[in-house]
């Protein structure tokens, strides 16, 4: 029984022991699959989509980029992907849902990019600083809008995720919630309802992986 509209995110179980992180993990039982001699179908979707995902983050990285560096990205994007469809299920621990979990992902990446490009690339760190085209007036106002844009940038990562997570899981609940009090007829619209909340879920789980790894991306190729 629920204490609270948010106990269905905690991570502990009936036993009070914090187990449910492990769905995080349940990706890798899919992982033999993709060693049969013949491919099954799904197999060569996921192959497909992670082909087109390789593309493109290879053009958004542009031609200075490390090789091998895109598969970061795509292996971010299947991560996320995975957690976030994971939570569709029922008694699944929605991981993608915590900023413990996001911002594992977002700090890390921009910390490195930042410790790279200052390193490697101090002036046009500086440079990126001033957008071109600013007049001098207004040059110390832009540093500080710029600095204070780039230090936020793992926690709107995060926030972004975890936000959009919550707030479909959460209406889910709330409806869910209402069911046994209502009558048949009632009850039959809640349930058409929702069958389209879960489609749409299942839409945010796919675009909010792939914003994640996007901007990711873009903001590994300022750094080059």
């Amino acid at each position: 029984m629920m204490t609270n509209l948010f106990s269905v995110f905690d991570p502990s179980t009936s036993m009070g022991m914090s187990m449910n992180w492990m769905s995080t993990f349940a990706g890798m039982m899919i992982i033999p699959a993709s060693y049969w001699i013949i491919p099954s179908r799904i197999t060569m979707l996921w192959k497909f989509i992670i082909l087109t995902l390789y593309k493109e983050f290879k053009v958004l990285m542009g031609p200075g980029s490390f090789p091998g560096s895109t598969l970061l990205f795509v292996t971010l994007f299947s991560l996320i992907l995975f957690n976030n469809f994971m939570g569709l299920f029922p008694y699944i621990f929605t991981s993608s849902s915590h900023l413990t979990f996001t911002l594992t992902l977002s700090l890390p990446l921009w910390l490195s990019f930042m410790v790279y490009g200052w390193l490697n690339n101090t002036n046009f760190m500086f440079a990126h600083l001033v957008p071109q085209g600013t007049p001098p007036v207004l040059m110390p106002f832009m540093v500080c809008i710029e600095t204070i844009s780039n230090i936020i940038r793992p926690g709107t990562l995060a926030v972004r995720l975890a936000a959009n997570m919550i707030a479909g899981h959460l209406l889910m609940t709330l409806l869910g919630n209402t069911g046994p009090s209502l009558s048949l007829t009632i009850l039959t619209l809640l349930l058409a309802g929702q069958i389209a909340l879960l489609m749409l879920e299942s839409a945010v789980a796919i675009i909010q992986s792939y914003v994640f790894a996007v901007l990711s991306t873009l903001y590994s190729s300022e750094v080059n």
